[in-house]
């Protein structure tokens, strides 16, 4: 659509920017949407084995570490103890103990690093699987999602969002797990040992909760505003980019500066705060720790001196050396967990606000079809009846699902009243129909009939539009920027469908046709072009990818083209990069072109195809079009009046509304808007 048309699109999405009451405003991001934890470990749970074996690794490399801690005990007071003062020392009970602790500690060594490279394959599968869906979805989008979203937020959630949820797979959400198994493991350990001295350190643990809690919650909402405010930052240097030229041209440097920083201020004192409190976590939880540990070692001082009973899961007895050195390094296998949870929580904060953006594109509605009419080829007999084949032939036909013979499309037209009755039979008179009614045959007649739409429904860009196009015609959009052409030929191909009315191609209604059917029968050149990385052949064939080198040449000759696709460096192989940055804006508009050529479709549609070449340029492109646009039905959309005259019918629009239809000579005597648009009496725009 042209930026007048959609003006309105805009100033919803600009709406939607400030967070405004628009259907597309939302409120500063404070939580994860709902349900994302759960699916991400859908996507994880694809490996389920290997995560089996990585939850069986942590448990093991636990399980050693509170075992070494405890054997600590043992070790203390059963082996080096009895040797302190000994005149015969053996020491091979020591040096035996010594040997399965070492055995202990080199399980743990080996469990954590076999579980560190399991998640490798587990994040990066993770992360290919939601890259594929997320990018096969995008491309079941409709047009209006790519209309009304930043190009560069899209990309951030395949880059920043994607890297977060990384980070959160490979790291936090295992090592937040291995860190509550050590601190549970660490927990029945000390329990097993001393039950006072455990319940005193779990009341100086509920304190530590405490305030960490309160560290978190703010950062963890720092943390998912950053990862909104950076997709933001992204979207803005990506336009930027684009647009650099023109901000150049309009000595606009400064005030695009001013924009970006005040967006990269947000991005600065969002991510600034969440890193401030994230990092002020770890400091407090190990001084917090030292203190417990401090405390421990007095109190277990004490008691040991003055001979103070203790008791634990395993039975009640004095309080030893070997317990207190035990129960000292178990609490900071008890305390140290509870930091790295609350660091990595931080992290996993921001990989769900990374998720769920994902998840949001992923959520977003696909593309409408409800079409059950196929575009197949088909032979002609002698005798008009139609059979269809696999192979490419001359002929397409319209192939209706079985059972649908067409009456009911016939009934919804005897329905319409005036001209919109006439004009939906005149299209069911005029189709060539099997005597099955299954297959009509694609001949180009396109016809509107009380059609209104607009991109948003409260206001309407077409109002009661009611006109034909016959087979083979060429029929001319002209009227000024806004009144609705390009509007007309994105109803065509179903990148909207319209609010009332009917669209009728060869007598079936568009809506009725599967929409990739649909637009292989219509071949669209636009004003924009869009090159993609790779050869010349490449972006030629892009319009039929099964179409031969010989028949991308002929298409290219066809359309004028060759001449100076010859002239590059490696002529069809000169690979483009930057969307054909090293072409002339009429070079890149001559592929594009061809493009169209090659994939040979029965009818066009011509949005200001010429408007980027110089006159000079366009006579010989003009000449190639004419024996492209040979024998289809054509829409031009053209600002250059002198490119329609040939033309068989000009519609002249205006703020949504047909006010002429006829030829060039007709029109030009009627001496209405469109005599006034060609002598110049009035301008176009």
């Amino acid at each position: 659509m042209s930026n007048e048309e959609r003006k309105e699109e805009k100033t919803t999405v600009k709406e939607a920017k400030k967070g405004g009451p628009s259907a597309g405003g939302r409120p500063p991001m404070r939580r994860a949407a709902p349900g994302t934890t759960k699916r991400i470990f859908g996507y994880i749970m694809r490996y389920r084995w290997r995560v089996v074996v990585i939850v069986l690794c942590i448990l093991v490399g636990a399980a050693a570490q509170a075992g070494s801690a405890l054997f600590l005990q043992s070790l203390v007071d059963r082996y080096i103890l009895p040797l302190v003062g000994a005149r015969n020392q053996d020491w091979a009970p020591l040096m035996r103990a010594l040997s399965l602790m070492a055995c202990l500690y080199a399980m743990g060594i080996v469990s954590t690093w076999l579980w560190n490279w399991l998640i490798v394959t587990v994040e990066q599968g993770t992360l290919k699987n939601i890259r594929d869906e997320m990018f096969a979805h995008q491309q079941r989008l409709p047009i209006k999602y790519f209309d009304t979203h930043e190009h560069g937020d899209t990309m951030s959630r395949y880059t920043n969002d994607t890297d977060t949820l990384r980070q959160a797979i490979s790291q936090s959400f295992p090592q937040m797990f291995a860190s509550a198994v050590s601190a549970l493991a660490a927990l029945a350990a000390m329990l097993w040992l001393s039950i006072p001295f455990t319940v005193f350190t779990i009341v100086f643990t509920v304190v530590l909760v405490v305030v960490v809690r309160v560290l978190v919650t703010r950062s963890g909402m720092f943390f998912i505003g950053q990862q909104r405010f950076l997709g933001e930052v992204n979207a803005f240097v990506e336009e930027s980019v684009n647009g650099q030229k023109v901000i150049q041209v309009f000595n606009h440097e400064k005030a695009t500066e001013a924009v970006f920083d005040a967006k990269n201020e947000e991005l600065f004192q969002s991510a600034a705060q969440a890193n401030t409190y994230g990092n002020v976590i770890m400091p407090v939880v190990g001084n917090l720790g030292y203190l417990l540990y401090i405390i421990l070692a007095i109190l277990g001082g004490v008691a040991g001196i003055a001979g103070w009973g203790n008791f634990g899961l395993y039975g009640a007895g004095t309080l030893t050396l070997g317990t207190i050195i035990s129960l000292l390094t178990l609490s900071r296998s008890f305390i140290n967990p509870i930091g790295q949870v609350s660091m990595q929580f931080n992290m996993v904060m921001m990989a769900l606000a990374g998720a769920s953006r994902i998840f949001a594109l992923m959520d977003e509605p696909v593309e409408a079809d409800g079409g059950s009419v196929r575009l197949v080829n088909v032979e002609l007999s002698d005798d008009g009846s139609m059979s269809e084949t696999s192979h490419e032939t001359a002929h397409w036909a319209w192939k209706r699902e079985e059972g649908d013979d067409g009456t009911r499309s016939l009934a919804v037209a005897q329905g319409l009243e005036g001209s919109a009755r006439e004009v939906a039979l005149k299209a069911k008179e005029g189709a060539l129909t099997s005597p099955d009614g299954r297959y009509t045959l694609l001949r180009g007649d396109v016809r509107f009939t009380d059609v209104t739409f607009g991109y948003n429904p409260d206001h309407p860009v077409l109002h009661d539009i009611t006109w034909f196009a016959k087979p083979g015609q060429k029929i001319a959009l002209v009227g000024a920027t806004g009144a609705g052409k390009t509007t007309v030929t994105n109803l065509i191909n179903r990148f909207y469908d319209i609010q009332e009315g009917q669209i009728l191609y060869d007598g079936i209604d568009v809506r009725n046709i599967r929409k990739p059917d649909l637009r292989r029968s219509l071949g669209i050149v636009l004003q924009d072009v869009n090159l993609f990385t790779g050869t010349v052949m490449d972006n030629i064939r892009y319009g039929r990818l099964g179409a031969t080198d010989e028949e991308c040449i002929d298409a290219a000759r066809l359309t004028n083209a060759d001449g100076f696709i010859r002239m590059l460096s490696h002529g069809y192989d000169t690979v483009l990069e930057g969307d054909g940055s090293g072409l002339s804006q009429g070079q890149r508009q001559l592929i594009s072109i061809a493009r169209a050529a090659v994939a040979d479709p029965p009818a066009m549609i011509l949005d200001e195809a010429t408007s980027s070449i110089d006159t000079r340029t366009e006579e010989v492109v003009q000449q190639g079009m004419d024996a492209l646009m040979e024998g289809r039905t054509v829409f031009v959309i053209a600002h250059r009046l002198s490119t329609v005259r040939n033309s068989d019918v000009i519609m002249v629009l205006d703020h949504g509304r047909i006010i002429e239809r006829g030829s060039h000579d007709e029109l030009i005597a009627q001496r209405g808007e469109y005599y006034q648009l060609y002598t110049g009496a009035v301008e176009l725009e």
